[in-house]
This record gives structure tokens, C-alpha cells and sequence, in this order.
């Protein structure tokens, strides 16, 4: 194994002795081979163009010295190419996703398998290292000898992640797209841990990740962060990208991010919502934040009281998409007055044909849009509930109340 920091500096010696130069930099085509290094750039002596050295022209590499089996003449000239990702430039000190551990570290330094076949050297990509070797190795070049460092930091603490578990941050999105940098693995994470990684980001690097991920994957990662960092998102978007992904959010959710903006930006993007979706939500904003209603989600299963089990089974089951949380259905009437609750569990125990006015639960509770959130909170407490109904006042059902949004009520107050 060697490392980036060892590399860069090393003298390069033609195949006739002749010193072409130092090692300044190392170059990966990212769209072709991602952990192949392709090339090497050569420190320019005043007033001459950089040279690079293409990777197969290499004979030996050592700790010591490069050796070429090419003439120094026959080294071409280096041409900036964007589909260029330089190791030195781009990533020494960058900040990176280790998707592994679910968070964003700083590059301290890279390490490559060195492989050689026919006489042919090749360096790879394996890992990137963020721990304490890779501040030393980076503090001492220079100072100490290069073999004396590469003993001495041996014995170091390493902590290095597998190039397979990094994903890049690049804030630039023409060079992101350029240098085909996927964040697919992102989506694969959990809502939380990927709104803790977006959280630690600069603005820059968050619009960056948010215009890489697909509307509901950012959705579900913005319903998991801060007030203040996911409208600082939102609005650093195109409003209408910004309204597909508010689109995409639980309704209390989109709700609560919308109350958290500028009421200009707020109405921007609601004009630039379906009717539909829009009207929803506006009707969720006219609550009092402290309330029910501010509280509730308009994502819920009603059932006609008349129903029986087998007929509340099929229903659920012909939804394209089920409410998050759902754990309760709701009996309505013809008028959509409630009539009571049926807890979810109880459709998988009981007989088809047995009725669900039968299996709701006792006493009957609910809570009007306008009942103040601490209302809601005791009734949690004092029946162990999942979810709580929400009424107008002539008892028709117009929301639900679920238990992630009184926890979440309860850790934004402490």
C-alpha cells in the first residue's frame, strides 16, 4: 500500500537516469476507471508546461524514486481536461460522506494498491483515510525521510474507510455531473441518517446532495431535520424542484415546513403545487402551530361503519400507498361524522365477517382542530395512544394526530 502524500514529491527518472521532474499531482478519469490513477503530473520548472506521466510508462515505483521506461521527451504535455478528478487539488482536505458510518469526515489523505503485471505498475484506489496517521503523514512530509515516516506512522491509530463506503461532495454541479460522481448510495440510507449528513454540511454542499436526490428520497430526508437548515434548503432550490419535493412530504410535515418560511416563498411555492395538494395544505396552515390541527396529518383510513372486517381488509389493501404510521382506521358515516376507531392489529385476529362498529375502541376520543397541543399530549399519556382523530365541530373527521409528531412535539420542547 502506498499513500497519496507519499507519492507526491517522489523524483521521476527516465529510462536513460535523466531526472524528468517531481511528482505534483495524480489524475483519475472517474467516468471511465473511478479508482484507476490514469496519470501523473510532474512539477513544472519555471517557465516550461507540465509534463504527465501516463501510468504505463511507469517501470518501478518505490518509496525512493519513479522509473520510466520512456525517454523524458516522449512524456506529453498535460491538457486541463474537466473528466479529470485530481487526487491532490479536489480531494486532500474535502469533506466526504462515509456512507458506512453515516456522517461527513475531512480527507486527510488517500491510500492506493499498487499492483504490477509485465512490468507494467498500476496504482488503485482503496481508501481514504481521516484519521490521526493520515494528519502525521501529511505533518512531517517534508521533514522527516520518507521511509523513517512511513515506519513511524505504521504505529499510528488509522482510521480509514474503504473507498467502496465514500461518496464525494462536490458543490459545483456542472463539475459533479462532469465527473459523474453518483450519490445512489445516499438513498439507501435511513430519512435520519441522512438528514444528521446533510445537517453537517455548508449550504453549498447540501444544495449540491438535494439536487442529486430524487423527490422522495429528499422529502423523507427534509421531514427528518431542522426547521432552520431545511427551509435554508428549500428555498436555495428552484421553486419548482421545491414544490415536487413538498408535494412528496406527509401533509403536517409540508405544512410545518411551509409555516417556517417566508410567507412570500411560502405562497410561491404553493402556486407552483397541484390544486389539489395545495388547497390541502393551505387549509393545515390556517392552525395554530400549538394546536391539534397544527399537529394532525390529513393522511388517513376511513371505513364506512357499516363495514365488517372483510370489507376493511380489501379496502386497505386496494390502496396504491398507505399513510405513514398507520396503525388505526377510523368508521365514519354517510355524513363523515366519526364514529369510532379500530386499531389496526385487531383486522389481523378477527373473524372476516365480524363488524367493526363491534371492535372499536372504548371510550371514544377525538379532539377539535382548535384543542390546544397540550390536550392532545395528556390524551396520549393517559390511554397509551398511537393515533388520535380530529373533528370539526360537527364531529366530521378531518385529521389524525399520530404519536411521532407528539414525540417530536415534546423534544422540540424540552
Amino acid at each position: 500500500m502506498l499513500y497519496l502524500t507519499e507519492i507526491l514529491g517522489l523524483p521521476v527518472y527516465d529510462c536513460a537516469g535523466h531526472k524528468a521532474g517531481r511528482v505534483a499531482e495524480l489524475a483519475v478519469f472517474p467516468a471511465a476507471e473511478p479508482r484507476r490513477v490514469a496519470l501523473l503530473l510532474l512539477k513544472a520548472a519555471k517557465g516550461k508546461p507540465t509534463q504527465t506521466v501516463p501510468l504505463n510508462t511507469v517501470a518501478a515505483l518505490s518509496l525512493q524514486r519513479i522509473s520510466l521506461h520512456v525517454p523524458r521527451e516522449q512524456l506529453p504535455i498535460f491538457q486541463p481536461n474537466e473528466a479529470l478528478l485530481l487526487l491532490r487539488k479536489d480531494l486532500l482536505d474535502q469533506q466526504i460522506i462515509d456512507v458506512h458510518g453515516r456522517k461527513v469526515v475531512r480527507v486527510n489523505d488517500l491510500y492506493m494498491e499498487q499492483k504490477s503485471e509485465n512490468h507494467h505498475h498500476e496504482l488503485v484506489l482503496s481508501g481514504v483515510d481521516i484519521g490521526v496517521s493520515g494528519a502525521l503523514r501529511r505533518l512531517l512530509a517534508g521533514a522527516v525521510p520518507r521511509q523513517w515516516l512511513h515506519q513511524l506512522v505504521r504505529h499510528a491509530p488509522h482510521t480509514v474507510i474503504p473507498w467502496e463506503f465514500v461518496d464525494l461532495l462536490e458543490s459545483d454541479p456542472l463539475r459533479r455531473v462532469k465527473l459523474n460522481i453518483s450519490h445512489e448510495v445516499l438513498t439507501k440510507l435511513h430519512p435520519a441518517d441522512l438528514a444528521d449528513i446533510v445537517e453537517e454540511l455548508s449550504p453549498k454542499e447540501r444544495q449540491a446532495i438535494f439536487t442529486a436526490l430524487d423527490n422522495a428520497t429528499a422529502a423523507e430526508a427534509l421531514s427528518e431535520m431542522q426547521p432552520k437548515v431545511r427551509a435554508s434548503i428549500l428555498e436555495s432550490l428552484d421553486p419548482g424542484r421545491a414544490a415536487d419535493i413538498v408535494e412528496e412530504m406527509p401533509p403536517d410535515a409540508a405544512a410545518d415546513l411551509l409555516a417556517d418560511l417566508p410567507e412570500e416563498t411560502a405562497s410561491e411555492l404553493l402556486q407552483d403545487m397541484e390544486r389539489e395538494g395545495a388547497q390541502e395544505l393551505g387549509e393545515l396552515l390556517e392552525f395554530a402551530e400549538n394546536s391539534a390541527g397544527g399537529l394532525m396529518t390529513t393522511e388517513y383510513v376511513a371505513v364506512p361503519d357499516t363495514a365488517d372486517v372483510k370489507t376493511a381488509q380489501e379496502l386497505i389493501a386496494s390502496l396504491p400507498e398507505l399513510p405513514e404510521n398507520l396503525t388505526t382506521i377510523f368508521l365514519v358515516d354517510a355524513a363523515g361524522r366519526l364514529a369510532g376507531s379500530v386499531a389496526l392489529a385487531k383486522l389481523l385476529i378477527t373473524a372476516p365477517e365480524q363488524k367493526l362498529l363491534e371492535l372499536r375502541s372504548e371510550p371514544p376520543l377525538s379532539v377539535t382542530g382548535e384543542s390546544p397541543a397540550g390536550d392532545v399530549i395528556e390524551l396520549f399519556d393517559k390511554y397509551n395512544l398511537l393515533t388520535l382523530p380530529v373533528v370539526e365541530d360537527d364531529q366530521r373527521l378531518v385529521g389524525a394526530v399520530t404519536v411521532d409528531d407528539v414525540i417530536s412535539l415534546l423534544r422540540k420542547n424540552r
